[in-house]
């Protein structure tokens, strides 16, 4: 079955006279946690974080960020936040569920059962994203399950800031970390740059992961000011270089990892995106019941 096109849908979550940046599909599975996005599109757009700050200033926490739940819109070279299946609205104090995201974009907040998390868990999940295509290492944090993920986290940020978070936050780690996650120092984003990868990495590159990347979930940068972060201002001051450095198909597609990796920007009309019948567009923002205090930062 040939991809379908994005438009054929309605739109999902967009505010008015502004340009969409969020749209409602399917996403294309694979278990890897794969399907990055190509590399001179996604790396250097502020479109997701743009999504982000637009759902969070009405309230709503995605869950769910990771590439296979961006979508790259060819025709008006665009990036598309797709699935919001287990978005939530968030309400100060409220204790969620933490089995939400794909285990490889998840939370420290989550892997150590900490419920009352906010809209910066979507801002963790974004910086998995870019470090797996600035570090091309798919995913980053690669672990075998829920456990060994924080561990896999625990092994670049050390153990001596994730132990000041539980305490803050008066976690009571689960007895079974004891024997797995061992004593670690921070890893320098530095130590991971060598000669495949060098020319995506730059100062501004690793001060934005850096901001993105951190255990306490209050002292990540908010969507809003991820926009306004240096890495965007090449982009910001010129977007005429966004659409002259991206060789783009037709189509709307997933962009499978192993394509984009090798600077690929389209796939075999034969790969699917999965089964619509089961996505339910939300044909406006009130979709999921009324709006609650935005995120820190962010505006309509």
């Amino acid at each position: 079955m040939p991809p379908r096109k994005s438009q054929r849908l309605g739109p999902a979550v967009g505010p008015p006279g502004r340009s969409q940046v969020c749209l409602w599909v399917s996403s294309a599975g694979a278990e890897s946690g794969g399907g990055l996005l190509l590399y001179s599109l996604s790396l250097s757009s502020p479109q997701p974080s743009q999504a982000l700050d637009y759902c969070h200033s009405m309230g709503v926490m995605h869950r769910d960020v990771k590439p296979h739940n961006v979508m790259i819109d060819h025709e008006h070279r665009k990036l598309r936040l797709i699935d919001w299946g287990l978005a939530e609205f968030y309400h100060p104090g409220q204790e969620y569920n933490v089995r939400v995201a794909s285990r490889y974009f998840k939370g420290p907040e989550l892997l150590v059962d900490y419920q009352m998390y906010d809209y910066s868990l979507d801002m963790w999940s974004l910086g998995c994203m870019l470090a797996s295509m600035v570090f091309r290492k798919e995913p980053f944090f690669h672990g075998h399950d829920n456990y060994d993920q924080l561990v896999r986290i625990a092994k670049v940020l050390g153990t001596e800031d994730l132990y000041d978070y539980i305490d803050k936050y008066n976690v009571e780690l689960d007895p079974r970390f004891n024997d797995i996650l061992g004593r670690h120092s921070r890893k320098r984003w530095e130590r991971f740059v060598h000669s495949e990868n060098q020319h995506l990495v730059s100062t501004e590159a690793l001060d934005f992961l850096d901001k993105l990347l951190r255990y306490d979930h209050q002292t990540r940068l908010t969507a809003r000011e991820a926009m306004e972060h240096p890495y965007f201002y090449p982009i910001v001051k010129d977007p005429a270089r966004l659409a002259s450095s991206t060789v783009l198909s037709s189509a709307n597609t997933p962009v499978s990892s192993s394509s984009m990796l090798a600077g690929i920007a389209s796939m075999s009309a034969a790969q699917p995106i999965g089964s619509l019948a089961a996505s339910p567009v939300i044909s406006s923002p009130n979709a999921l019941g009324s709006p609650v205090p935005a995120a820190a930062g962010a505006q309509p």
